[in-house]
């Protein structure tokens, strides 16, 4: 995927991050799907199309609701571990298509809920948002939602993304302050505000996962060649070594934002 303004026109691929996505993004906290259920996300029977799915986060930790769910991304090396981690937890509520947001080939009306998990600003936001609309059903909800670092309150996370910006200056990833929200334009005259929710929350990783996670993201292993990654992941790692404890207790922020056709 390429987009100019992204990374200043850089070429990501999330699928060459799939092995380390699967084993280290499922990171959410419960206290987010709690939110999400108590918001209406996740009712029994209800059919959820998750955009941008991944390797299926949202689906297989919302799969106790009840819903049935149909996973969505661009990446077929994505939806295919996604596919993996639900047979191997012998979820048999999640279906799995290889298709944009812009252009998914569902029926109007098909969903009773549409979400998006930290993936809606690769998005074509007006196409994105047109099929959206026409999938939903009368009164159905959309569903976006973001969870950020924040770097300028925590030392860990500033650190480890002036190593990023090192071996890839045009990593626009970072940098983040407390969000502060605007009705978007996207939305005009497509949907009402339902709920719009934000709140900080600790997240504990051990060195390990905290890696994983860093070389998940789209300004690590979905960008970085062979050789840049294996120097960065040896830099970071001696960087991380001089914090005395393996738990690293990082402060993030999540965003819930709730629309209604």
């Amino acid at each position: 995927m390429q987009l100019n303004f992204i990374d200043s026109g850089k070429e990501f691929d999330f699928g060459r991050t799939s092995q380390d996505y699967a084993k280290y993004r499922d990171i959410y906290p419960k206290s987010m799907y709690d939110k999400l259920i108590s918001f209406g996300i996740g009712k029994e029977n209800q059919k959820i199309l998750d955009l941008g799915s991944g390797t299926a986060v949202l689906p297989v930790n919302l799969y106790r609701t009840g819903a049935n769910f149909t996973s969505t991304d661009i990446s077929e090396n994505q939806i295919a571990y996604g596919r993996k981690i639900a047979d191997e937890k012998g979820l048999k509520n999640i279906d799995f298509k290889v298709c944009s947001a812009e252009n998914t080939g569902f029926e109007d009306n098909s969903f009773d809920v549409v979400t998006a998990v930290q993936c809606f600003q690769y998005f074509n936001s007006e196409k994105a948002s047109d099929e959206i609309f026409r999938m939903l059903k009368p009164q159905g909800l959309f569903c976006k939602i973001f969870m950020d670092w924040l770097p300028f309150e925590d030392e860990v996370i500033s650190e480890m993304e002036s190593t990023v910006l090192k071996y890839n200056p045009e990593w626009s990833g970072c940098g983040f302050e407390k969000f502060k929200y605007n009705y978007p334009q996207w939305a005009e005259n497509r949907f009402n505000i339902d709920t719009i929710h934000s709140y900080d929350v600790m997240l504990n990783f051990t060195k390990e996962q905290w890696l994983g996670r860093v070389k998940s993201c789209r300004g690590v292993g979905a960008s970085l060649s062979p050789q840049k990654l294996k120097e960065f992941e040896e830099e970071y790692k001696s960087i991380l070594a001089k914090y005395p404890d393996d738990i690293l207790n990082l402060k993030h922020q999540i965003h819930i934002e709730i629309y209604r056709k």
